[in-house]
């Protein structure tokens, strides 16, 4: 089995100040938080993948949401500047950790914003969220870092929610996948797969067909099922309240 890396950050006691856009405010249970990032830690592990720990930024509440700081694409990480100013003092310590995996680093300047969870990437194809996170300028720099890679960058209009990955994801045929009342437009993608519930609408390709996917949508695993692929659920729920998702809680790097 060849290991895989990932990126994770422990949730910052200050999580239920985490920012949201989407959904209205209601008690988040740290300790049930804790308990749950740790569980998604042994799901990935269990999966034969190593993780990294970003240090904890227990001064930023959306911190655990590490994704959101980069976009890694071959030997190349590119550091997000955040859509949020109060999200910026995120990144400088992912840029280090993965700086020290050997990645190459590139930057986002003023007047660019992105947010890594507006980045879907299906075979060479990057998909980027035009919205509330991430802006134009944003998208036209990422281009200029992505394209003599290989990449050809799409950009999404992103309205009903955070991210472009809190709409869609990607199985690993390629069928991206969505909840329909929240996708702007699933005609944007080549191949388009309705899931019956919002939360499943996010998966982690683990390898081997398994798929990481939320405990909130029971529905959605069995459709996976009937499409031969292994779902291998976790509760996020404390995290879904700050409109997260098991994409959010980690950056893949690559073997």
């Amino acid at each position: 089995m060849v290991t895989v890396r990932a990126l994770v950050r422990r949730p910052s006691p200050r999580l239920a100040e985490g920012l949201l856009t989407h959904l209205e405010r209601v008690p988040v249970d740290f300790e049930l938080a804790r308990r749950q990032w740790q569980q998604y830690v042994d799901a990935l592990t269990a999966a034969g993948w190593s993780t990294v720990e970003v240090p904890p930024a227990d001064d930023c509440p959306d911190g655990v949401f590490v994704e959101d700081t980069m976009v890694v694409y071959g030997n190349l990480a590119v550091i997000a500047r955040a859509g949020a100013d109060e999200r910026r003092p995120e990144a400088a310590e992912a840029e280090r950790a993965v700086a020290a995996q050997g990645y190459e680093i590139a930057h986002v300047a003023d007047p660019g914003t992105f947010d890594g969870g507006d980045i879907l990437k299906v075979g060479s194809t990057v998909y980027v969220g035009l919205g509330g996170r991430t802006n134009q300028a944003g998208i036209d720099q990422l281009r200029q870092h992505l394209e003599p890679l290989g990449a050809e960058v799409v950009a999404v209009p992103v309205q009903k929610v955070l991210h472009l990955k809190s709409a869609v994801t990607a199985l690993p045929d390629g069928t991206v996948i969505g909840y329909e009342p929240l996708t702007d437009n699933p005609a944007a993608f080549p191949e388009f797969l309705a899931v019956p519930e919002e939360g499943g609408a996010h998966v982690v390709l683990l390898g081997e067909d398994r798929l990481l996917m939320a405990a909130s949508a029971p529905k959605t695993a069995e459709l996976f099922r009937e499409r031969g692929y292994t779902p291998v659920v976790v509760d996020i729920s404390e995290f879904e309240k700050l409109e997260g998702c098991v994409t959010c809680l980690s950056v893949r790097l690559r073997s």
